[in-house]
């Protein structure tokens, strides 16, 4: 049987930080990263010297920027990973730094995401590869998502506005977010009335890419006794699953049926039911996918996440607090740090410690990341 991280000693989350996402600055990559790495550090209350091993993630940065960063903070001649895996960069690099502790290979272990825009456009593997596709020039990203928005609509005859009720969601709490890059409640007649992107999407309903940094120390039970990390900091990690794409029956939502199969596995390693999470963390870079995602993920029957959403249900203090970050809507996708970034926001509501956006009585978390369909990462935490 292969071993998972339920099966191995336990890993808990002990100090997160951030740098602010924001649309692209002078400030350096190395500024932003840092900020977060401290505030991890600061949060965690240990020093840099006791982090035995770090994963960097990152996607428009140039090669091996960790060691630059992070000698910052002095050179302990810790080893270094460098980690790349599109939107799910971050993720990767958490699962990774899990890994490593609950294997009992380390017992204190960084993982930090920074990203900045580079200014010239962002290639794809898939572009590299020699081999043409008919529709490179027609279905880009957002094409593709108000596609797929228009296809659901169809399928369970809901109206588009009612799924760009995501966007207002996600809005109001990245309003209450101090690192969210937009911090300003909208209205559904904001929304619809933004700029027009592809069919009935518009620019408000879709992620701003940005920059910033996100850092979350991972901790073994020995590292939080002996460090005498305060004891209302540690929040388990109960699951962590990874797949890639394969064929689906339904191509066009291969992101849905991949998230479907990852969730399947973290949930059933966290020995809970999808519908026993108080708060949810996914890829929402465009609303239908919130909607595609917490069916997928079984949160709800297929075709009621609209519904349930117009109820409020998945609102701050309603059956499930969906993003509540802000998303990727709202809170902002600077790509390399987004993953950790909701492991950030999941132990914050799980410690009660989320401020004006806190979800009341939150005790079990679930992060959801794709990377351009092509990969998938789910990880559950709890509060012991």
């Amino acid at each position: 049987m292969p071993q998972s991280l339920a099966r191995m000693r336990p890993v808990y989350v002990v100090g997160v930080g951030w740098h602010r996402y924001q649309p692209l600055s002078d400030t350096p990559y190395n500024a932003l990263g840092l900020a977060a790495v401290r505030g991890a550090l600061a949060d965690a209350g240990v020093e840099w010297p006791a982090v035995e091993s770090a994963y960097m993630a990152t996607a428009l940065l140039p090669m091996a920027p960790g060691r630059p960063m992070l000698r910052h903070l002095g050179a302990t001649g810790l080893p270094i990973v460098h980690i790349e895996n599109a939107s799910a960069s971050g993720s990767a690099a958490f699962r990774q730094a899990c890994m490593e502790v609950a294997s009992g290979c380390s017992d204190l272990v960084l993982a930090v995401g920074v990203d900045k825009p580079t200014g010239g456009p962002v290639a794809r593997g898939e572009q590299a590869c020699g081999i043409d596709h008919l529709a490179d020039d027609a279905i880009v990203p957002f094409t593709h998502f108000a596609l797929l928005a228009d296809q659901y609509a169809q399928r369970w005859g809901v109206s588009q506005d009612d799924i760009a009720r995501v966007a207002v969601k996600n809005h109001g709490n990245g309003a209450k977010n101090p690192f969210a890059q937009r911090q300003q409640a909208r209205t559904l007649e904001e929304v619809l009335g933004g700029r027009a992107v592809s069919g009935r999407l518009t620019t408000l309903q879709c992620t701003p890419v940005g920059e910033g940094a996100a850092a979350v120390i991972v901790a073994s039970e020995d590292a939080i006794r002996r460090l005498g990390i305060a004891a209302d900091k540690p929040i388990r990690v109960t699951g962590s699953a990874a797949r890639s794409q394969r064929v689906y029956d339904e191509p066009t939502r291969f992101d849905a049926n991949l998230t479907a199969e990852t969730a399947q596995l973290a949930i059933a390693e966290s020995g809970l039911r999808a519908d026993q999470f108080d708060i949810v963390e996914l890829h929402d870079a465009f609303t239908v996918e919130e909607v595609e995602y917490v069916e997928a993920m079984g949160m709800c029957k297929p075709g009621q996440a609209v519904p349930l959403l117009k109820e409020g249900a998945w609102d701050i203090g309603g059956r499930c607090a969906v993003n509540p970050s802000g998303g990727l809507i709202a809170m902002g996708h600077p790509i390399g740090p987004t993953g950790l970034g909701q492991i950030g926001e999941i132990t914050l509501q799980l410690r009660g410690a989320a401020g004006a956006r806190q979800h009341p009585g939150a005790k079990t978390g679930l992060a959801h990341m794709v990377g351009v369909g092509a990969v998938c990462y789910v990880h559950t935490l709890q509060r012991d």
